[in-house]
Parts: structure tokens; C-alpha cells; sequence
């Protein structure tokens, strides 16, 4: 098996490449190709485990995702994962994958797939709710699908939207600092939420016709959410995976437990959209929203892509884990 750290993984990632795999698998997930089951959870000492499984017709990857809320106090990252990839014919583990920027870049790609194929044409302003790393990640990939040239952002630290500004530089777009949520959320055309809220910051009401929300931010679990129950009664929602938004998204099971949706109004997933079984956009003032919970089969397809790239180059460390 292969050993591929975190800064093995920064230097072999191809966004583009991921972007093209992470929209091929869910194609795959849409015509019942790939096999993502809903993930189980555990909770141990105020910590969230959650074991993302996928499977394809060569590779199966489980990622198992630590969400620690106390580790912010530390100066820890608050999530924590690594991803082991098993090799389907024999069984034997061929790598062990920190998934520290496998999950911000394919989490990222996803949003920028979604925004492919529910924005409405012509959307040129993005909105950030939230500077960090996410955001980075999400105004490349959604600038490599959409013809965005303005981006609206906020974050609670001017500093923060400092250091996004100084990292999106080379894509040559006009950053605005935002004085509140509101103000992203009325400005955008593609709306982007990436906190970690526990919390409603973002109200459906404030939604014009037309926008496209990706949500994604809140960590997966069922008391968690960014977006009110408005938002979603308001929009044309699609979710990763049903099974899995029932089980850990915060947006879809406090809005059914609400009455403000029915289990009938989140049962399109992104994956049926890509491959034609689903319509996605129906009109230019539709309001469409993308909740993004994350699936193994994300992590799987990054991965892939990753082994063949650490085989290329030569990177990584090899362990014989028979002997």
C-alpha cells in the first residue's frame, strides 16, 4: 500500500481533473453504477464519527471523518479525516490517504458541478458566506464552470477576507467585502454557504428569483444547518444523496421536522440531474438549492485519481502491511 500525507496530497491534486471525476461519479451514482451507502454515525465524548463508504467497480474507499468541535479551543482542526482505499478484486488495502485537502477540493468540485447544471445562465456575481479555505476552493471550481466576475463575500474577521482576497488574485475578479449576510445573500447570483453554523444565518426570504444556493458549510450533522426552513420551501432542492441528507444534513431534517418541506420536495439528487433522469433548472426565476452533506464517492473518485498520479511521479511512502 501507499502512504500519501497531507503535503503529498497538495502536490499531486489536479483540480481540473477532479472537477471532470467528481461529476463522472455522480453520473455513475445517478444511473445506480456506484454504490454510496448512507452513512452511519457515532458519537463518542462530544466527537462525531462518521465512516463515508463507496464503492466502484474497481476501488472502495471508506473515509472516516472526525468531527471535533472542543478541538477549536486547541488551535486543532476542527474536522479530521483519512480515507482507505481497498483494492475490489483482492481486498488487499492499496493506500492510506490524509483527506484534509481531498475533502476541500472534491467538496468544492461538487458545488461547481451543481452550480453546472442548476445556476441560471448568464450569473456573473458569486456570494461567500465565509473566507477560508472553503472559499478559495469554491471560487476556483465555480470560476472554471461559470462566468462569474464578481464576488461578494463575508466573514465575520476582515482578516480573513483579506487573506481570500490574496489567494483568488490570479483569477482577476472583483472582490467585495460585505457588511453582512444579507447583503451576500440579495447581491449573489450563486450563493455559496460555508460555516460550520449549528444555526440559521441565511433566510429564504432574503432570496431573490433566480438564485442558486449552494449549502454546505454545517458539519454533518442532523441539528446543524446554515439555511432556515424558508430557504428550502422556496427553492427547487437537490441533495447528494437522499438517504444521506436524511440521516446527517441539518437544512433537510430540521425543515421536515418544521412542515416547511416534504420528504417529496428533496428526493432529486445531484447524481440523476447529471445524467438527464432528473430535470434540474426549469426557468430563469426558478430558485435552486444544492445541499451538499459530502459523499464517500467524492473521496473515492479524488483518490483514484491521486494513486494514478503518486504511481506517475513517484510520490508517496510504500509499506508491505503482509509482512
Amino acid at each position: 500500500m501507499i502512504i500519501l500525507t497531507h503535503s503529498d496530497v497538495c502536490r499531486l491534486i489536479d483540480r481540473d481533473l477532479v472537477l471532470q471525476a467528481v461529476e463522472r461519479a455522480h453520473r455513475e451514482h445517478g444511473l445506480g453504477i456506484a454504490q454510496v451507502p448512507g452513512p452511519p454515525a457515532m458519537t463518542v465524548g462530544g466527537t462525531s464519527l462518521v465512516p463515508m463508504v463507496a464503492a466502484g467497480s474497481t476501488l472502495a474507499a471508506v473515509k472516516m471523518l472526525a468531527d471535533v468541535p472542543r478541538n477549536a479551543a486547541r488551535g486543532l482542526p476542527v474536522q479530521r479525516s483519512s480515507i482507505m482505499v481497498t483494492d475490489v478484486a483482492t481486498g488487499e488495502c492499496r493506500a492510506l490517504v490524509d483527506g484534509r485537502q481531498v475533502t476541500a477540493v472534491r467538496t468544492a468540485a461538487t458545488s461547481a458541478v451543481a452550480t453546472r447544471y442548476l445556476a441560471r445562465p448568464g450569473s456573473s456575481v458569486l456570494g461567500l458566506v465565509g473566507a477560508g479555505t472553503l472559499a478559495v476552493e469554491h471560487t476556483r471550481a465555480i470560476a472554471a464552470v461559470h462566468g462569474i466576475d464578481t464576488v461578494v463575500v463575508w466573514s465575520r474577521s476582515t482578516a480573513t477576507v483579506e487573506r481570500y482576497r490574496a489567494a483568488v488574485e490570479d483569477l482577476r475578479l472583483v472582490v467585495k467585502p460585505a457588511d453582512s449576510v444579507e447583503e451576500v445573500v440579495r447581491a449573489a447570483d450563486v450563493l455559496c454557504t460555508l460555516t460550520p453554523s449549528r444555526n440559521p444565518i441565511v433566510r429564504g426570504a432574503w432570496f431573490a428569483p433566480g438564485l442558486h444556493v449552494n449549502a454546505v458549510g454545517a458539519p454533518p450533522r442532523p441539528d446543524h444547518r446554515e439555511v432556515d426552513g424558508e430557504g428550502l420551501a422556496r427553492a427547487r432542492v437537490v441533495v447528494d444523496s437522499v438517504p444521506t441528507a436524511m440521516a446527517k444534513s441539518g437544512e433537510v431534517v430540521l425543515a421536515l421536522a418544521e412542515g416547511t418541506v416534504t420528504s417529496a420536495d428533496v428526493e432529486t439528487e445531484l447524481g440523476r440531474v447529471v445524467a438527464g433522469l432528473a430535470p434540474g433548472r426549469s426557468s430563469d426565476e426558478e430558485i435552486t438549492l444544492f445541499d451538499s452533506v459530502g459523499l464517500g464517492l467524492q473521496d473515492l473518485a479524488t483518490a483514484e485519481l491521486l494513486l494514478e498520479a503518486a504511481a506517475a511521479q513517484g510520490v508517496g511512502t510504500e509499506i508491505d502491511l503482509s509482512r
